[in-house]
C-alpha cells in the first residue's frame, strides 16, 4: 500500500478528525486533512465536559437563555425546528430521529445546568442582561412582524 495513515485526535472527537500522508512521492509527500463532519456526535452519548465553561462561570446571556428556553417548548422544540429545516436539504435525511431526540435531551441538560447556577448564585450574576430596553417575548416579536 502506498499510503501510510496517521491519526491525530483530541478527547472524544477521535472519529472526526484525522490526516493522512502519502509516502509514494518520497520526501515530496503532502498532508491531507480529513474531517467527516460528525458534529452531532453519537446520539447515545452526551459529552458533559462541553458544559464545563457554563458550569465553572455560571454565566449566560439573557438573549441566549431565552432562546434556549423557547427551543425547549412547543411549538418551537429544537428537534421539531431542526427536522423541519432539514427536510428541504438535498442530503435529507441529514439527522436520524435518535439524533434529533438527542438535541432535545442535550438542550435540557444545558437548561438544567443554568438552573443549578441560579440556585447557587444571584439571578443577575447568572443571567447577564444583554437586552436592555429590548422587548423579548416571542409573541411581541410576532405581533410586530404582523403589523409591519
Amino acid at each position: 500500500d502506498s499510503q501510510s495513515p496517521s491519526e491525530t485526535t483530541s478527547g472524544r472527537n477521535m472519529d472526526r478528525h484525522h490526516y493522512e500522508t502519502f509516502e509514494k512521492f518520497g520526501n515530496d509527500t503532502f498532508l491531507l486533512h480529513l474531517d467527516n463532519g460528525r458534529g452531532f456526535g453519537k446520539h447515545s452519548h452526551d459529552e458533559m465536559s462541553i458544559l464545563a465553561p457554563l458550569q465553572q462561570c455560571c454565566s449566560i446571556k439573557k438573549s441566549t437563555f431565552l432562546r434556549l428556553q423557547l427551543l425547549a417548548t412547543e411549538p418551537y422544540r429544537l428537534s421539531d425546528v431542526m427536522r423541519e429545516s432539514l427536510t428541504t436539504d438535498c442530503l435529507s435525511p441529514v439527522l436520524t430521529e435518535p439524533h434529533l431526540q438527542a438535541l432535545d435531551r442535550r438542550l435540557q441538560k444545558v437548561l438544567d445546568m443554568v438552573q443549578e447556577c441560579l440556585v447557587k448564585g444571584k439571578r443577575k450574576e447568572v443571567v447577564v442582561d444583554d437586552m436592555r430596553g429590548q422587548r423579548h417575548g416571542i409573541w411581541e416579536h410576532q405581533n410586530r412582524s404582523e403589523q409591519a
